[in-house]
């Protein structure tokens, strides 16, 4: 029987901690060969966690995207916050706004895309 080859595999990835549980993970593993960062490879496991895009949300519409994330309604986003339903819709119709969204839920996704919030 032939020996297997290792699958060759560079890891970049800018949390030292989770860097640190992928190299480890991966360099137990006897079909696998790990490099520095810029050596050869079959293969590079990279991530980045993006930064928050430059979207003006105050602190208050961050709380109500993250909350609209979960699904809540703007009466049930009142209560939460200790609002009022106008206040809440107010701040719903600002968020949809500053994110260019048709929708709550596109809200959601543009915020989640542009790293205002993590789902």
């Amino acid at each position: 029987m032939t020996p297997i080859e290792p699958v060759v595999i560079a890891v970049h990835v800018d949390d030292p901690a989770l860097r640190k549980r992928l190299t480890d993970l991966l360099g137990s593993v006897d079909w696998l060969s790990l490099v520095r960062e810029g050596q050869d490879a079959d293969l590079v496991l990279s991530t980045t966690r993006a930064a928050p895009d430059n979207v003006n949300l105050t602190a208050r519409e961050r709380e109500v995207v993250a909350l609209l994330a979960e699904g809540l309604s703007n009466k049930a986003i009142a209560r939460k916050l200790g609002i009022s339903v106008d206040t809440a819709k107010y701040h719903v119709g600002r968020v949809i706004d500053k994110l260019d969204a048709t929708s709550r839920t596109e809200a959601v996704t543009h915020a989640a895309r542009r790293g205002v919030i993590l789902l």
